[in-house]
């Protein structure tokens, strides 16, 4: 069973939004730390926007603030969203989300600490 699943890719001309969404199996990821990391092709892998587990403090690569929120629903917080305003055609990427088991040091938008990791959605944004 895959423990993430991301869905509302889609695509978009720019300057469009959209929302992603991550749903997790399981309760206790609502204690987790989760993140959205995307890749473009022929990109290596780049943290987009992280939110803890509990406080819910948020993180953003500086390519995406004031233009992403990363929100946890607060009826089922093991669910997260994306919502992506102004999007531009460098955005263009296949979207993951990912998990982190709390009880550890923890750098946001660092891959490596992460642990679980869904199957992706793509993202696509025309000029």
């Amino acid at each position: 069973q895959v423990p993430l699943v991301e869905s509302g890719g889609g695509s978009v001309q720019s300057g469009g939004s959209l929302r992603l969404s991550c749903v997790a199996s399981g309760y206790a990821y609502s204690m987790y730390a989760m993140a959205w990391f995307r890749r473009g092709l022929g990109e290596e892998r780049e943290g987009v926007a992280a939110t803890s587990g509990g406080p819910g403090l948020s993180y953003y690569a500086d390519s995406v603030k004031g233009r992403f929120t990363i929100s946890r629903d607060n009826v089922n917080p093991t669910r997260i969203y994306l919502e992506m305003n102004n999007l531009k055609p460098e955005d263009t990427a296949m979207y993951y989300c990912a998990a982190k088991p709390p009880g550890q040091s923890w750098e946001p938008l660092q891959p490596q600490q992460y642990k679980y990791w869904g199957q992706g959605t793509q993202v696509t944004v025309s000029s």
